[in-house]
């Protein structure tokens, strides 16, 4: 876990996760803040892990996502020059226990009280629902899903902003540089 604070470059690492239901425009969201900021972005290993799956997945394959998430969360940090961006977060892992399988282990809801992240870009569910394969959430189950991960930022008193419409990355952009501002990061 003290790995997870380090400062990187002498400066402060900044940490936004993109979160939201599915095809809410995250990974886009994600590769283009990445691009114009310079930095580098976690990528999200569970639809890579699915997709490679032969069945469907288990409670323990869901574990062993999140572990490894956490692990790249720790490889990525240490190439961040000032932003760090996360496709996916342990919200989202919470959520997909509890829904699916009705439990989660402890050290996720420990993970979530001690989260150190800056900012949390809550994708809202208005863009169309588009099915990959992986996807399952599609419809109400969005909305839900939306509302739940918004439930769940308060409940951690996590700091977020809603991203919605089409012009999600001018819309993010403008809260992440008013977040470099008030940390005094250049």
């Amino acid at each position: 876990m003290e790995q997870r604070m380090e400062k990187s470059g002498g400066n402060q690492l900044i940490r936004v996760v993109i979160t939201g239901p599915e095809s809410t425009g995250k990974t886009v969201l994600c590769e283009q803040l990445a691009s114009y900021y310079n930095d580098v972005f976690i990528p999200e290993y569970a639809r890579e892990y699915v997709q490679n799956l032969e069945g469907k997945y288990t409670y323990e394959d869901v574990i062993h996502i999140a572990q490894k998430q956490l692990e790249l969360e720790v490889e990525y940090s240490m190439n961040s020059k000032k932003i760090l961006f996360y496709d996916t977060y342990l919200i989202i892992t919470k959520v997909w226990l509890e829904v699916v399988y009705k439990k989660f282990p402890s050290w996720i809801d420990n993970m979530l009280i001690q989260h150190k992240i800056d900012l949390f870009l809550l994708c809202a569910p208005d863009i169309p629902w588009v099915p990959d394969g992986v996807r399952e959430n599609g419809g109400e189950m969005r909305d839900w899903l939306f509302e739940e991960y918004k439930r769940q930022l308060e409940n951690y008193n996590c700091f977020y902003k809603i991203i919605s419409g089409m012009s999600r990355f001018e819309s993010a952009s403008e809260i992440i540089n008013e977040l470099i501002k008030s940390k005094s990061i250049n």
